[in-house]
């Protein structure tokens, strides 16, 4: 006998229409993509609980990517060259994350002029961007754009679009490793509000980041070494930030995390370079 709903009762959602609106929480949050409410979806605008969206961000920095990989493929194909096909893939990311990976960056290296704890807490909540932070943003994209198009004009096109896939997906799950293995550095930051993610389901979400890298690189013809760097590279880069948290501000805060992706992407992107030939 089937069960009943009540008048006014939501009908119990299936684990993919579930999985779709975990999904579409995290694109939304993680980049400024128009993502529509899904038909089954009773608060589109609601904030991110990431204990429970954590399975799907591999697949949300996969989406993400999407826009850019497409940006890099097209100028590619209009023979524009490796550099300028870069610095527009790159400049697409930044439109479509809304700079919010930068951001993060940025603030955590203002925070090392920082004497003690709370003075780098104070410097993060800083909208201004110092002299510190000018220059990681700098170097972060030039290293980004640098290693997009040395890979670009060592291999085909389609390869390329699929590392910018596999550093989208890669690096914002290393980005969650602070959030994962820290508690929060502020009782009233970002980072308290989501909720802190439990380490089981994050091993499942890693889980989930290596079998895209894994697909996407055998599609793109990318050698195993390479994708085998760009694994053990942004894991580490994420576990570096995670550390350099812990003892810089005793926990994590959500601008570590962008951090840590940013770090974790440009990691994974030199990885793959030190295996293909010049």
């Amino acid at each position: 006998m089937s069960e009943q709903i009540e008048p006014g009762e939501a009908a119990p959602m299936s684990a993919w229409q579930a999985a779709a609106i975990d999904l579409a929480h995290c694109v939304r949050f993680y980049s400024r993509l128009p993502v529509p409410a899904l038909p089954w979806e009773q608060d589109a605008h609601a904030p991110p609980s990431f204990p429970r969206l954590l399975r799907m961000i591999p697949v949300a920095g996969l989406v993400v990517g999407l826009l850019p990989a497409a940006v890099l493929g097209l100028a590619l194909t209009l023979d524009l060259g490796p550099w300028i096909a870069a610095t527009l893939s790159v400049a697409a990311m930044v439109l479509t994350t809304g700079a919010l990976h930068e951001d993060g960056l940025a603030d955590t290296a203002d925070s090392v002029g920082g004497t003690t704890r709370e003075k780098r807490l104070e410097i993060m909540r800083d909208s201004r961007i110092g002299a510190f932070g000018a220059s990681a943003l700098f170097l972060s994209l030039a290293l980004r754009i640098g290693a997009l198009a040395a890979l670009a004009s060592r291999i085909e096109g389609g390869a390329v679009v699929a590392v910018i896939l596999i550093a989208a997906s890669l690096s914002r799950t290393a980005g969650l490793m602070p959030l994962v293995f820290l508690a929060p550095a502020r009782l009233d930051g970002m980072s308290q509000a989501v909720g802190q993610p439990a380490r089981k389901t994050f091993w499942r979400a890693a889980g989930i980041a290596v079998l895209l890298a894994i697909v996407l690189g055998a599609f793109g013809g990318l050698p195993a070494a390479g994708i085998v760097l760009m694994l053990v590279l942004s894991s580490l880069a994420g576990l570096a930030l995670t550390r350099f948290a812990e003892r810089h501000l005793g926990g994590q805060t959500g601008d570590i995390a962008g951090a840590a992706q940013q770090v974790a992407e440009i990691a994974a992107l030199i990885g793959l370079l030190t295996v293909l030939p010049s």
